[in-house]
């Protein structure tokens, strides 16, 4: 995605004479360019928006293993905290290992993790879970976080993880993986953080 420009005056996005609702996600015709308009990458926009508050905080997935080796829960982390960085809403599993790493980074990053529990109470969630919803349905809910989100990332992993990532495709979700994350066809292997980013963002500012 190319020739994004950003107002700061108008705190508008702008391409092509089109203009992008940061609430319904969706670009409208017929906008008119402000006259401080900038060039800028994708992930830059997000950031703007952020800044805002004006970006609809439809959840991105951080999944992965719950017994994480430390480089999985520090690239977790480092998720986390972009996504906030971002302004992007960050739902995960709500448990240890990378689900704890990437609530660990979005919480100090100044965003409020939610954590979907497999559990029957909320308190079974890691301790940097801002919003716990306990579900009690078990391994279940990782339908409910495939459906939910908006992009899922996967960070290492076993079956539990699979099942995630199968369910996001089933679902027609941007999939991608890091790390050492299962290999599974439709889903992209991404290399940095900041790869990961730039993705998220194109498929926030795809044409609807």
């Amino acid at each position: 995605m190319t020739d994004l420009r950003w107002s700061a005056s108008a705190q508008q996005l702008t391409q092509a004479a089109r203009g992008f609702d940061p609430l319904k996600l969706t670009w409208g015709p017929g906008v008119a360019e402000a006259a401080d308009a900038v060039t800028v990458t994708p992930a830059e926009a997000l950031r703007h928006l952020a800044t805002g508050h004006k970006l609809r905080r439809v959840p991105i997935g951080i999944i992965g293993p719950r017994d994480a080796t430390p480089t999985q829960y520090a690239l977790a982390e480092q998720m986390g905290e972009a996504l906030a960085d971002h302004g992007l809403q960050l739902l995960c599993g709500g448990k240890n290992g990378v689900m704890e790493g990437a609530c660990k980074g979005h919480a100090r990053g100044g965003g409020l993790p939610v954590g979907l529990l497999p559990d029957e109470e909320w308190d079974t969630a890691n301790p940097y879970v801002a919003i716990p919803i306990a579900t009690g349905i078990g391994p279940a809910r990782n339908a409910i976080i495939a459906r939910a989100c908006l992009v899922l990332v996967a960070i290492g992993g076993g079956v539990g993880t699979l099942s995630e990532m199968a369910l996001g495709l089933q679902f027609k979700r941007l999939v991608l993986a890091m790390a050492d994350a299962p290999a599974v066809d439709g889903v992209d292997r991404v290399a940095s953080v900041e790869d990961v980013m730039a993705r998220i963002a194109m498929r926030i500012f795809r044409s609807a």
